[in-house]
């Protein structure tokens, strides 16, 4: 997620649940901060920091300690009393730009899960994301603007609105807005 200052309204709305899910799935699994950290390779810092509310994390961070914790991202984000396929609705990333942001709308089983995303971004924007493990995909649909989307060791591929792209996403990839105007698109991941 992008760094964020201390205010608090400046942040995601997923951060205000995550601390709260980390610490009691945590415990409840019988970890230390030591062994989460170690089982979804960050920082016991970043453990720490996440718990107490303080840390900004990557939304490929989540996945990990998802991942680690045995649930899925949906899981560590939403509200600890809200039921899965519920509508989740919450913020998860802020570019620097007010134009660009991404909100987790809800997710579904799949293999694993599914989740369904809208997002956008301002004018010269770009969002990098990390690799995701073997047999992710990304499913976009672009509703307004033109999406740039490069995925490490292969060409980029420009999605103008009302066009889709499906790919793997077991490598890094960047969406970009090069336009002058924000881009809004529809964002499956599916895994």
């Amino acid at each position: 997620m992008h760094s964020q200052d201390s205010d608090t309204q400046d942040r995601p709305d997923v951060l205000a649940h995550v601390a709260g899910n980390v610490r009691a799935l945590r415990v409840d699994r019988g970890f230390s901060q030591d062994a989460l950290a170690a089982q979804a390779a960050v920082s016991r810092r970043m453990i720490s920091g996440i718990e107490s509310g303080e840390a900004n994390v990557s939304l490929s961070t989540l996945d990990r300690l998802a991942h680690a914790l045995g649930v899925s991202f949906s899981r560590l984000v939403r509200p600890p009393e809200m039921p899965d396929n519920s509508r989740i609705d919450s913020l998860a990333w802020r570019g620097d730009s007010p134009d660009s942001r991404a909100t987790l709308l809800g997710t579904v089983p799949a293999a694993r899960e599914a989740e369904l995303w809208t997002w956008s971004l301002g004018a010269g924007e770009t969002y990098p994301a990390e690799a995701d493990a073997a047999n992710w995909h990304e499913m976009l649909y672009v509703v307004e603007g033109a999406l740039t989307v490069t995925v490490e060791g292969a060409e980029s591929r420009r999605v103008a609105a009302g066009d889709f792209l499906i790919f793997t996403s077991d490598r890094p990839y960047l969406f970009t807005n090069h336009g002058a105007t924000p881009v809004r698109f529809i964002r499956n991941v599916v895994f």
